[in-house]
């Protein structure tokens, strides 16, 4: 047989920038089936089910608001604000944030035999798994609208603001920093396994760095340069985007710390895409 005469398949380690971003398009519906399956997994055989997705935000919400008003004797700024509400509005984006950044940086060693026989954009499987991420998130976001109708019916008569409507734009937000630190921690995993118990340690910490419990102002004061340093942590102008978009004026936002925020999520975006094109073709050498 003629093995001139036969089509050869040729896999390419290294895609030029303009065929890998259309290679992600055309493996779009990769993305769908990815995380369906670990939807499907994640609940296989559990007795609740998707019910952890409300069970955890609550759980964090009711430790932390017993802990700060019983330990620390805190108050929200506006006396018509329940404190458990404070604080739920705040876990809902921190939750997303820190399981996305979880999920997205195992997600390679987690399928070491994909990326060793399989061609497609590697960074569809980070991607992917933040999409698991903001499905929980969706289904705990309900919990807030009961929460919300229960304490307009109760002696706190609270009514959202109409700035609710912004809440995609600072969801966005918790996306980008995700996908961000996401790249960068899924990239590292792969070359060193250490970040498998790194960045459990972070998670835990950035409960305390970020304003979950506490107000940026309780944190870091009011002062402009506090503020500022205090905002390079991403996930800061995304819970305050979203207290101002519940809570309006009684929580007010420092527009200039927002746009740090921002800023660093754009940097973390762009370092990390381009860190992640870095290493990909040496991926499946080294998982």
């Amino acid at each position: 047989m003629d093995i001139a005469a036969k089509p050869l398949l040729v896999i390419e380690a290294g895609r030029g920038e303009q065929q890998y971003w259309r290679d992600i398009w055309r493996y779009r519906e990769l993305i769908y089936f990815l995380a369906l399956r670990d939807i499907l997994v994640r609940y296989k055989q559990a007795v609740v089910g998707v019910g952890w997705s409300v069970i955890r935000p609550v759980v964090t919400m009711a430790a932390l608001t017993w802990v700060f008003t019983r330990g620390a004797q805190l108050k929200t700024p506006d006396p018509s604000i329940p404190y458990f509400l404070w604080v739920f509005v705040a876990t809902l984006p921190w939750q997303f944030f820190t399981d996305a950044l979880t999920a997205a940086s195992n997600s390679l060693v987690a399928q070491t035999d994909m990326i060793q026989k399989t061609y497609f954009p590697r960074m569809i499987m980070p991607v992917s798994r933040i999409f698991v991420s903001f499905v929980d998130f969706s289904i705990a976001f309900s919990i807030l609208v009961v929460f919300m109708v229960v304490c307009h019916l109760n002696r706190y008569h609270f009514t959202p603001d109409w700035r609710i409507v912004f809440i995609p734009i600072f969801l966005l937000m918790a996306w980008g920093a995700s996908i961000g630190i996401g790249l960068w921690f899924a990239s590292l995993n792969v070359q060193y396994r250490d970040f498998t118990y790194i960045v459990p340690f972070l998670v835990m910490l950035s409960l305390y760095v970020s304003p979950v419990g506490l107000g940026s102002a309780d944190i870091a004061g009011r002062h402009p340069l506090l503020r500022g340093v205090y905002s390079l942590n991403p996930i800061v102008g995304v819970i305050d985007g979203f207290r101002w978009c519940v809570f309006g004026d009684r929580a007010p936002l420092l527009w200039t710390s927002e746009l740090i925020s921002l800023a660093m999520i754009a940097l973390l975006m762009v370092s990390g895409v381009r860190y992640f094109r870095r290493f990909e073709r040496t991926f499946a050498d080294i998982i």
